[in-house]
């Protein structure tokens, strides 16, 4: 079994990495998803149980929700012809945004690795306008707001000890193909 992580600051393109990963074969779990699932359960924002949820049950809470979603997959897998974990079975957790997070897979999956994407602000503010998902804002003073929170919960850390930084700035041709380059070293790798 091989998980990859992806991290990156809102709009920088994680969504397009995990698109590719998963034409590749890779299993995908967002984080995103699931604070926006308990955001839903909860009937509040994203913002609000993003920080909430890692008051109420500690800054590993998201992460280890995330390797339990992968056990229960391998799980599936088994279950269902397989044998044990395989390390032909690709995961890909995208959306990380701490070195808390980071440690727990680390822990889990052998050989872990992370992959951050980087766009300048402008890019990004651009970019979730054109997306407008519902925790998204055509406000800048929202997107700041956004950032900063990302920032507070040690993104920037994650970004900066990352294996992989990806620039997507300019070709989205190009992106791919320097990403997929990416995953197919790691794929060919042993675990």
């Amino acid at each position: 079994m091989r998980v990859i992580g992806v991290t990156g600051m809102p709009g920088s393109g994680k969504g397009v990495v995990a698109g590719i990963a998963s034409k590749m074969g890779f299993e995908v779990v967002r984080m995103g998803d699931i604070i926006r699932d308990e955001a839903q359960k909860r009937n509040v924002t994203v913002a609000e149980v993003a920080v909430k949820l890692r008051e109420e049950q500690g800054k590993y809470v998201v992460a280890e929700r995330c390797v339990m979603k992968i056990k229960q997959l391998e799980d599936m897998k088994i279950g269902s012809g397989g044998t044990g974990y395989h390390k032909d079975r690709f995961y890909m957790i995208e959306g990380i945004r701490s070195p808390y997070e980071v440690e727990i897979f680390k822990k889990n999956f052998k050989n872990f690795k992370v992959i951050a994407v980087h766009s300048t602000p402008k890019t990004r503010f651009k970019r979730l306008k054109r997306r407008m998902r519902f925790d998204d804002s055509s406000e800048i003073s929202e997107f700041e707001k956004r950032d900063e929170r990302e920032l507070k919960f040690g993104i920037g850390d994650v970004i900066a000890t990352s294996d992989y930084m990806v620039m997507n700035e300019r070709s989205i041709h190009k992106f791919k193909n320097i990403l997929g380059g990416i995953l197919q070293h790691e794929m060919r790798n042993e675990c």
